[in-house]
């Protein structure tokens, strides 16, 4: 069997290919200018976007020495999600120790298995119906919110779950990640995509919102038959997972939880963390008594921060009187009540939510009767685990460095464009969606990308009388497939990385689905050329 290269080795390869790269593409850049673009709860915020027809050649710039700077500019650039890789792994560390996490898995299934009994779950199977319920949810979350970074703490739950079901880390990550992805490319409401996009094409906010639906519910059913496929097919002959040797630390962690005896109890400091995490709640309730929550150009006030505080107190006392690991639990859930709040209401991001389960770790250590030393200690040692996956995150961004500082990358986009002016209608929605596809491997970021080819892409639009906004519906699928499989994505390797899966190996196991997603939707691109469609 061939051994498989490091994730490091692989990235840097991709690094020198691209500093050659630019040593043979011509150099070339497009004039910018600043555009008000206006955003889904209706405010106006500013935008670098191309200028019209403003291509220029430039002399381009061969990288040499820059192999090694640019993994310096990458590290900076993408400074937020390493940290936030850092502070997630350092809290959920600190949670693991108390094995709440592993005791709320073992209690969820023995529950689940219940349902077996019943001839409905029985037919359909209650594991597939798990499996099914969370990928809906996080798809969800990708197609109204453009869930993304937020999936890499979550990793850390699914992957335990899929492993105490019978099945493989990599069925752990598609619940959350695959998932949050799937939906994120087939986003409905999607501000950062699907917004920016219709904001610089120039089409109605969020206008296409049906069609995007029906988009929505294909692509999804999809993932979930994909995934409970291969499940089951793990879970029959669990030695045939390109994963099952790798996974040997989560199954070891798993019998160590079942060997050891736990004793359930609460400390009174669990009662302490309690009292006062209930106070701030209740003080943050009656600051935002009403949280106005923004969903795609809907809006809608409701009393959340009330409502979830005084959930929290009434399960806190019922979980504290169990045991703490369940308080502990019932911290997590209420942690990503709170994300899914910040993100919706408050326009939450990577450093609030950083913040967010941060405070979650250190609460949980206080609760299960840990010292500062040993919760600073066992802070280093989640960060430690972890760093591999960060580190890797600023290295993968290095590879963009390389073609801008090079003057190609524009180049490369302008060749590209040139040859649709002459293409039919399906030519030339397949090449618009088959470059932003290309495109997104060497640059995942939807927004960025949205503001560097959309103003071309709607011209051409109008050239060969293409929709502006099929347009849009050809860059949101480009721009969500292929994060799937891109080393570029700091969100895709931080995920591996948690779950300790090479990217080798998970390139090898998911290039043939992103195929087969890529070609599903260039067929969901054509009924936008040939029928009427509301918005379209």
């Amino acid at each position: 069997m061939k051994r498989i290269p490091h994730t490091f080795t692989i990235v840097f390869f991709l690094i020198l290919i691209a500093a050659g790269i630019t040593w043979i593409v011509p150099g070339g850049e497009f004039l910018r200018e600043t555009v008000e673009v206006a955003n889904a709860d209706g405010t106006v915020s500013t935008r670098s976007v191309v200028k019209d027809n403003s291509f220029r050649r430039v002399d381009h710039n061969p990288q040499t020495w820059q192999v090694f700077s640019s993994l310096f500019s990458g590290f900076c650039d993408k400074a937020d999600i390493i940290v936030f890789i850092l502070m997630v792994g350092g809290a959920f560390w600190i949670l693991n120790s108390s094995h709440a996490i592993d005791i709320g898995v073992m209690a969820f299934l023995r529950k689940a298995r219940r349902l077996n009994g019943n001839r409905l779950f029985k037919k359909v199977g209650v594991d597939n119906v798990i499996i099914a319920s969370v990928m809906i949810l996080f798809s969800l979350f990708g197609a109204v919110f453009g869930m993304s970074e937020e999936t890499i703490a979550f990793v850390v739950v699914f992957v335990p779950l899929a492993i105490s079901m019978g099945y493989d880390s990599i069925v752990g990550i598609c619940m959350c990640y695959m998932a949050a992805h799937v939906g994120f490319a087939g986003a409905m409401l999607n501000p950062f995509t699907i917004g920016i996009a219709q904001g610089i094409a120039g089409v109605p906010l969020f206008s296409g919102l049906e069609y995007r639906a029906v988009c929505w519910v294909i692509l999804t059913a999809i993932g979930i038959a994909f995934v409970i496929v291969y499940a089951n097919r793990v879970k029959k002959n669990p030695e045939s997972s390109p994963v099952y040797k790798l996974d040997s630390y989560w199954r070891e962690r798993g019998q160590e939880l079942a060997t050891e005896k736990t004793e359930y109890y609460t400390p009174k400091s669990a009662w302490v963390v309690f009292v006062l995490l209930s106070i701030v709640l209740v003080v943050c309730a009656v600051k935002f008594p009403v949280t106005t929550v923004t969903v795609g150009s809907s809006k809608a006030s409701i009393s959340l921060m009330p409502v979830v505080a005084v959930l929290f107190v009434v399960s806190g006392i019922f979980t504290l009187r169990k045991s703490v690991h369940f308080f502990i639990l019932d911290l997590l859930v209420f942690t990503i009540a709170y994300l899914v709040i910040g993100v919706l209401g408050y326009s939450w991001y990577v450093m609030e939510i950083s913040a967010l389960f941060l405070a979650m770790g250190l609460l949980s250590g206080i609760a299960y009767g840990q010292k500062a030393d040993e919760i600073a200690k066992l802070f280093l040692a989640g960060c430690k685990d972890i760093l591999s996956a960060a580190l890797v995150v600023g290295l993968a961004s290095g590879i963009i460095f390389i073609l801008q500082d090079g003057k190609v990358l524009d180049t490369i986009l302008y060749g590209l464009t040139r040859s649709l002016a002459k293409a039919g209608e399906i030519t030339s929605v397949g090449v618009m969606y088959a470059f932003q596809t290309a495109l997104n491997i060497i640059m995942p970021s939807g927004s960025a990308k949205a503001a560097l080819t959309m103003p071309i892409m709607a011209q051409f639009a109008d050239l060969t009388g293409i929709s502006r906004q099929a347009v849009v519906l050809a860059f949101q699928f480009g721009d969500g497939f292929t994060n799937m499989l891109t080393p570029t994505s700091g969100v895709l390797i931080g995920c591996l990385g948690i779950a300790r899966i090479p990217y080798a190996t998970w390139l090898k196991w998911v290039w043939k689905f992103i195929l087969f997603l890529i070609l599903v939707g260039f067929l969901l691109i054509l009924p936008t050329l040939f029928l009427n469609l509301p918005g379209f």
